[in-house]
Parts: C-alpha cells; sequence; structure tokens
C-alpha cells in the first residue's frame, strides 16, 4: 500500500489519536507546518483533566521551533486548544 499524503493545516486535533502517539506525532506536524510555511498552529488537546495539555506543552518546552505558545482565546478552543507560534 503506498502511503496517503494528508493536507497540512494550522490546526491539529488530538482527539483522533492515542496519547502515547503525540510524543511522536506533534514534533513531526510542526515541522511539516513549518516547511509549508504557516507561522500559527492550533492544537486541540481538549479540556478534560488537563493531562494531555500538560503532555503537549512539556513537549513544545523541548522543540526548538517553537517561538511560543499559549492557551486559545475564547474563540480559539479557550482551555481545550494551545495556539502555537514558530519561529
Amino acid at each position: 500500500m503506498k502511503p496517503v499524503k494528508i493536507e497540512i493545516t494550522d490546526e491539529l486535533d488530538l482527539h483522533t489519536f492515542n496519547p502515547k502517539d503525540i510524543g511522536r506525532l506533534l514534533p513531526e506536524y510542526l515541522l511539516a507546518c513549518k516547511e509549508a510555511g504557516i507561522k500559527t498552529v492550533r492544537i486541540i488537546h481538549g479540556k478534560g483533566t488537563g493531562t494531555l495539555r500538560r503532555s503537549v506543552h512539556a513537549i513544545l518546552d523541548r522543540l526548538d521551533i517553537v517561538k511560543s505558545y499559549r492557551i486559545g482565546g475564547i474563540h480559539e478552543g479557550h482551555w481545550g486548544a494551545t495556539v502555537v507560534e514558530l519561529k
């Protein structure tokens, strides 16, 4: 089977992924965004207990391509999403 090419957009919804996969998924996704010229991305991690959000933030803290990140605004998913600025 040939790999399926998926269009890279400025939004990644983690609800469809296994949490154990985000450590590899998130850096690859952000690098693909940077290569595509996307400077601002929104990562949807959900509100829940905050475990996934903390994992996402820990990963972002370690990535050199991340300029900054913040919790989403009222129309960006609020504390169920993180908005990332890439270098």
